[in-house]
Parts: C-alpha cells; sequence; structure tokens
C-alpha cells in the first residue's frame, strides 16, 4: 500500500468516533512496518485515549523502526490524556506521516517539533484536504473561534416548509427523516425559534438509532414559551435557552422553575432580539464547537444574511403547494447581484426526496 492508500485507511476508520469525540476531532491512525499494517487505532470517545495509543498498543513491540501514519497532527501537551508525541518517541517509531497540522494553538506544530527533536523522520500533508475536510467543524472552530452552523431545511419543489395553515407533517419521507436523524447525531447541537417551539412542539432528540443526542437549543428573546413544551422535558436530551438580560430580569419566576427542571438558561446581551454573532460567541464559551439550526424561517435568515452559516442541508419533496410557508425569509429580500452564494457539494436521493448539501461561500469573522 502507498502513502495516500494508507492516510485512507486513517482517515476512514477516525470516522467511527463521528458524534463520539466532539469536541476533539476525529483521528485514525495506522502503523506499518516492513510493508504489512501492524497496528490500527482511533480516538474512540472525548477523554478517552487518542488514536495513536490505540495503535501503538495493537503493534507492540513491532512499533519499533516502523512508519506511523495519522490524519492530524500528534499531540505535545497534556489534557486529559499524556502526549501522544512522547509516546511515539518511546515506542522506536522511525518515521511519522502527517495528512495536516493541528489548528488548535496548543498542538500546532509542537507535536512534529517534538518528533523531529527526537529523530523521528516526519512528512506532513498527504491527503492534507480529505482530512481537514473530515474535520471541518473542528477546524472552523479553531480557526474562528466560533461555532461551525448547518441549516437544515426541508421543503417542497416550489419551496414551502409548511402549508397555508402552518402544517409541515410531513412535507418529506420517513427515509429523508431518519437522515435528519443521523445529522443530529454529528452536532454538539440542534437549535431552533421560539416560533418553532410554539407551532410544532418538537422533542429535537435522535430516534430511528442508537445514537448520542445533542444539546438542544432554544433562542427565545422573550422567553414567550410556555414552560409544557416537550423540549423542557430534559430526561432525554438537555436543553438550553438562550434569552435576553431583559427578558431574564422581566420572568425572573419562569427562569427560576426551568432552572429547576434542569434547563439551562444563557442569557445575551440584547433587548429582545438576539443577533447571530452574539448567540455563537455565547455558545462558543459554552464548548460547542457545531450546531444544526432547524428553523425558524427569521433565525434562519439573520444566520445567512450575516454571514455566519457554512453549510446546508436542504430536503426536497416532490410536491408543490403554490403557497404556504417560505423556508428563507429575508425582511428585504434581495436583488440578483446580491444574492447569497453557495457551492453545491453533493446531491443524492433519499427515499422519493432529494438531498442537496452546499457550503456558504463567504467571509466568515476570526475570533
Amino acid at each position: 500500500m502507498n502513502e495516500q492508500a494508507l492516510m485512507r485507511r486513517c482517515i476512514d476508520i477516525a470516522r467511527n468516533g463521528l458524534g463520539k469525540v466532539s469536541p476533539n476531532p476525529m483521528v485514525g491512525c495506522v502503523i506499518v512496518r516492513n510493508g504489512k499494517i501492524v497496528g490500527e487505532g482511533f480516538h474512540r470517545q472525548f477523554g478517552g485515549p487518542h488514536a495513536e495509543i490505540f495503535a501503538l498498543y495493537h503493534a507492540g513491540k513491532k512499533a519499533h523502526g516502523a512508519t506511523l501514519f495519522v490524519n492530524l497532527e500528534p499531540c505535545a501537551h497534556f489534557g486529559k490524556t499524556p502526549p501522544c508525541a512522547d509516546a511515539i518517541v518511546q515506542s522506536g517509531i522511525s518515521t511519522v506521516v502527517i495528512a495536516s497540522k493541528d489548528p488548535n494553538p496548543l498542538v500546532s506544530s509542537r507535536g512534529i517539533r517534538r518528533l523531529r527533536e527526537a529523530g523521528i523522520t516526519v512528512k506532513v500533508g498527504v491527503l492534507r484536504k480529505e482530512a481537514e475536510l473530515l474535520n471541518e467543524k473542528f477546524f472552523n472552530f479553531m480557526n474562528t473561534g466560533l461555532p461551525f452552523v448547518a441549516i437544515k431545511l426541508a421543503q417542497t419543489l416550489d419551496g414551502r416548509i409548511a402549508d397555508i395553515a402552518g402544517l409541515s407533517k410531513w412535507i418529506t419521507s420517513e427515509q429523508a427523516r431518519k437522515e435528519v436523524h443521523r445529522l443530529r447525531s454529528e452536532y454538539d447541537a440542534v437549535m431552533v425559534g421560539a416560533n418553532t417551539v410554539c407551532k410544532d412542539d418538537p422533542e429535537l432528540i435522535v430516534r430511528f438509532m442508537k445514537r448520542r443526542n445533542p444539546i438542544r437549543i432554544v433562542v427565545d428573546g422573550r422567553m414567550s414559551l410556555p414552560m409544557s413544551r416537550k423540549i423542557f422535558n430534559t430526561n432525554k436530551a438537555p436543553t438550553w435557552v438562550l434569552t435576553s438580560t431583559t427578558a431574564v430580569k422581566i420572568n425572573d419566576s419562569k427562569v427560576q422553575k426551568l432552572v429547576t427542571q434542569g434547563v439551562r438558561v444563557l442569557t445575551v446581551s440584547a433587548s429582545r432580539l438576539l443577533p447571530a454573532e452574539s448567540i455563537l460567541k455565547t455558545l462558543a464559551a459554552e464548548g460547542i464547537t457545531s450546531v444544526l439550526l432547524e428553523g425558524g424561517a427569521s433565525l434562519i435568515a439573520s444566520f445567512i444574511k450575516h454571514s455566519f452559516a457554512d453549510a446546508l442541508h436542504l430536503f426536497i419533496a416532490p410536491k408543490i403547494l403554490g403557497g404556504g410557508l417560505d423556508g428563507i425569509r429575508f425582511d428585504k429580500p434581495l436583488f440578483l447581484h446580491q444574492h447569497v452564494k453557495l457551492r453545491m457539494t453533493n446531491a443524492m436521493s433519499i427515499g422519493d426526496d432529494v438531498l442537496l448539501e452546499a457550503r456558504f461561500i463567504q467571509k466568515r469573522k476570526i475570533k
């Protein structure tokens, strides 16, 4: 196997940590000696041993003089686990091939320097783009200081997310809804506006499969929602409410009741409408690295308008309503020359529906 094939193996096994290791990145490691794989490992869960440690354990004494492949630079600092770079040095590995440097300032280049100082040959950049795409949420968070935001929409062919009466169950097929649940499990948090909670009363948990539930976030600048909504039952998943400092002062007793139910109430400096940037900065301070934004239309429009949306997952059902609720509504519609530009990354059939995936082409604010 050549270097690219072995690095691709690292990336493939790294995906086993999807939805389990955040806020850490997904990492896979392969150790090769005399042309044969003698050890493999991946980062299994946040706080647990890193991929390199598992691979070295499996390789045992065969690691001496071998080549280690890893999709992200080995750490050289003490965090929840000891430095992987030190373990690699002690194992007798002779060569390390790395796909990408770690953007984390605690790690970046320090791991590589530690290995080279120990006399280990280090090569960086094999399948770098593929490795960075695998951990795009992590790289985004480290580079901008803000969570990666993906928007999920389910709509008809004519762009409606609900009919004229506000009914949206169900626009898309069961297969498409299962895909949405899979997507949820890949994000730290799923977020909706107060109107969506009021109209749809969603639980926003992961069903159809055994995967972790994300943190559920409700943006309610006025603390207007009744406490009877399903999302405030924290037995199945944690719930956070983002609201304004003004609303907290006015609704102190309601806040206390929510806290008693296990709901976290976080305040944003605003009178009523919470700015997208303030929302993301608040979540970043709490360690949230990725958010799946599922509604409503005004909240989604705010994130797009102010260039804080990164990705779009658009489910389109082969149905036409001829009217109803729009998925994205700007207060002032744009002229064609002002359009928000996206780059298509994927298109696939799911049941009777189509899933289009795209990335917003925009400048993100740097921390």
